[in-house]
């Protein structure tokens, strides 16, 4: 292993970890507990159980319960999956007290952000050189894949990811003159100067944070770090980055922004119901919650449109989202976990969960998700192919910050861009350093 173990668990872990001591699955095996059973053959089978902590929702996990572990058994007679699921409020806090106590799981479902913080203090197993690597590596997203990385190793693998696409209200983009959505930043700003004068706005930047901005940031040619995210100075503050706050920061003051993005009314989805707001970027979930609404009378399917974020000097760019499956350093059945991790991987598993409506990180089954009943999905899954992880970093957390406040500053014109950028960037790589 690259990493040890660091003074990040705290005094602060050691006292959870009693209370973890205390938590089992919702099957009644622990994780390291070994139990023999017999086999279509009448001969005796020794089973491995492993602890996998997810956080599905209730939908999900009832595929997870009823669908994957059988499937997953049946395929790997030898080895149980005890299921344990975890409230996402204190998980993190919890997954530190476990790693403290040599009381973390086999596996888990983790935040594809908290990923290269704990893979820096070793609680994760490096998973690059393990048997089988190369295929799941091979068969999913370049872009959620990156979000396991971390110096020079893959530290887990993107068991459902997903992004977010541009949504229009259908009525405005009439509006506006079009029949469709705009292809390019230009069209969309046109339109959107043509809704001004009828009171309403046009550009759908949802709020000034990292998840909000990227999307308009690295479509508008910014860039973040480098390739390796070691380097931020010459690239967040780069001619390239400064040129895309500044167009940023002269719509916002044109009036073309959504008033949303600075904590204005109303809300986005609000917005785009009332017809008050041309387009917004947003992941799956407005559909499928809205979808669910019969009551507001709105139909995202018919009073929408969807399609891929405007093209600009940086392409057609989103942000990624979604978890990943590791593996803990401290696991006490490593090889059977992997298994387990390399198969949730496959085509097969993969469409079972995306019944859901999660978003496969597996190529083949995504667009399999498109002929599914999901009639929304043909556009998050093409999206996918551009979309960019936030910085997979141990430091993310104090990097966003920073960034957010940068924007923030350049947006409300307390700063010019470039200033706050070069300020920005020489923080952001001290930290780095």
């Amino acid at each position: 292993m690259r990493k040890m173990k660091k003074s990040f668990i705290g005094i602060i872990a050691l006292v959870l970890v009693f209370t973890l001591a205390a938590c089992g699955g919702n099957n009644g095996n622990s994780g390291s507990t070994e139990n023999s059973g017999t086999g279509n053959s009448g001969a005796a089978v020794t089973k491995t159980t492993i602890e996998y902590w997810h956080t599905y929702s209730d939908q999900e996990e009832k595929v997870l319960v009823e669908q994957i572990k059988p499937a997953f058994e049946a395929a790997h007679p030898n080895i149980e999956l005890n299921l344990t699921r975890m409230p996402y409020e204190g998980l993190k806090q919890q997954v530190i007290a476990g790693v403290a106590g040599d009381a973390a799981p086999d596996l888990m479902r983790m935040d594809i952000v908290w990923v290269p913080e704990f893979a820096a203090q070793g609680a994760l197993l490096e998973i690059s050189g393990l048997e089988g690597f190369e295929d799941v590596k091979n068969s999913v997203f370049e872009g959620p894949m990156a979000t396991n990385f971390y110096d020079g190793g893959y530290y887990g693998v993107p068991v459902n990811t997903n992004t977010k696409i541009a949504i229009y209200n259908k009525a405005t983009l009439e509006e506006a003159g079009l029949t469709e959505a705009p292809k390019t930043m230009d069209e969309l700003v046109q339109a959107a100067q043509t809704l001004k004068g009828k009171g309403k706005y046009g550009l759908g930047v949802s709020g000034v944070h990292a998840w909000g901005l990227t999307p308009w940031f690295w479509s508008l040619g910014g860039t973040i770090t480098n390739d390796d995210y070691t380097q931020v100075e010459g690239f967040l503050n780069s001619p390239e980055s400064v040129k895309a706050l500044e167009t940023i920061v002269g719509w916002n003051n044109e009036g073309l922004v959504l008033p949303v993005m600075l904590g204005g009314e109303p809300g986005t989805w609000d917005g785009i119901k009332s017809g008050d707001y041309l387009m917004t970027d947003d992941g799956p979930w407005f559909y499928s919650s809205l979808m669910n609404e019969t009551e507001s009378g709105f139909d995202p399917m018919a009073q929408t449109v969807r399609a891929l974020m405007p093209e600009g000097p940086g392409g057609s760019k989103s942000v990624i989202g979604g978890e990943d499956l590791v593996v803990f350093v401290n696991s006490k059945h490593p090889e059977e976990a992997w298994t387990f991790a390399k198969w949730m991987m496959t085509e097969e598993p993969q469409k079972m969960m995306a019944a859901t409506g999660l978003i496969p990180s597996n190529k083949a089954a995504a667009e399999a998700m498109t002929e599914m009943d999901i009639p929304f999905i043909a556009e998050y899954v093409q999206q996918l192919e551009t979309a960019l992880p936030r910085t997979p970093i141990p430091q993310w957390s104090e990097m966003e910050a920073i960034f957010n406040l940068a924007f923030e500053k350049a947006i409300r014109g307390e700063m010019e861009p470039k200033a706050a950028l070069d300020d920005a960037a020489k923080q952001i790589q001290a930290i780095l350093q």
